[in-house]
């Protein structure tokens, strides 16, 4: 049996997010899930991007930082999009804080077509950059790097969930390709030095790695913005065909998953069962 169960229909929600008002990003992303919804009612998958409901900057991320219960406001406010539209939402990313060591991560949400949190990712792997005459960035000032891999059972089956930097690591998609996973889902930001750079083809190489899906969702770019988002969402087949993908302004990204393509490319280049653990070590085995 194919690791997705049946054809799966996305949608990826790239907006104008991370204004300072965390109410006007709710009801943008609102707006445009339910225009999502209402183009293509057949959608069982919505993605949001990375940090959808504040300023992505290090010295904002404490600021916003909100301790993950049911009555905190970006919680309340994804946990009633999934259950008002039945879908499996994976809600981007949020600036958290753990009370236990008042540690701040940028975390990423999943909930069920009930509205029930069935998981969480904290990104692994800080965005702790310096590109001369491009961009400096240091995400370590302020945010701590989580440290379990993410694979979620979802209706379809299963998807693993990275976060923007996390891409650039191939041991991540590894264990989750390796636990079953039929697609790799990261909410990103790559910025406009990065990602003219690397997305597509670290998009392309998670997907060719290990024969599944890959979906990055970007915010918009915001004109003004300190930060400018690369933009261009996109789907990845298990071919490393990037099947489609967004501009840079505010726009839907569709897809339909099949469960052919990723049985086809697996039979056709069986490297998921070529794999010489005799020689190297299986990542998965001891991954968190």
């Amino acid at each position: 049996m194919s690791v997705l169960k049946s054809k799966l229909k996305v949608a990826l929600i790239q907006f104008a997010c991370g204004l300072p008002d965390k109410t006007v990003n709710f009801q943008n992303c609102r707006n445009f899930v339910a225009k999502a919804m209402q183009e293509q009612p057949d959608t069982k998958l919505v993605v949001l991007p990375e940090c959808f409901n504040s300023v992505y900057a290090t010295s904002e991320f404490r600021k916003n930082a909100e301790v993950i219960t049911q009555s905190s406001p970006s919680v309340d406010f994804l946990s009633e999009l999934a259950r008002e539209h039945k879908v499996t939402l994976v809600g981007g990313t949020i600036p958290e804080l753990e009370p236990s060591n008042n540690s701040v991560y940028n975390t990423c949400l999943i909930f069920d077509e009930s509205g029930s949190l069935i998981a969480r990712h904290r990104k692994m792997h800080l965005f702790d950059v310096d590109i001369p005459g491009g961009i400096t960035f240091k995400e370590s000032d302020t945010l701590t790097g989580g440290n379990s891999c993410t694979t979620v059972d979802i209706p379809e089956g299963k998807i693993g969930l990275g976060v923007c930097y996390d891409m650039r690591f191939p041991e991540l998609a590894t264990v989750s390709g390796r636990r079953g996973a039929f697609a790799m889902v990261y909410p990103s930001a790559f910025n406009t030095t990065t990602g003219p750079m690397h997305w597509h083809l670290l998009a392309r190489a998670r997907s060719i790695d290990n024969e599944l899906y890959t979906l990055l969702c970007s915010p918009a770019r915001v004109p003004g913005s300190g930060y400018q988002a690369y933009g261009h969402s996109l789907v990845c087949d298990p071919q490393g065909n990037i099947i489609a993908e967004a501009g840079e302004g505010e726009e839907i990204v569709y897809a339909e998953l099949d469960p052919a393509a990723i049985d086809r490319m697996r039979r056709m280049i069986p490297v998921t069962s070529q794999v010489r653990f005799d020689v190297y070590h299986d990542v998965s085995t001891n991954a968190k």
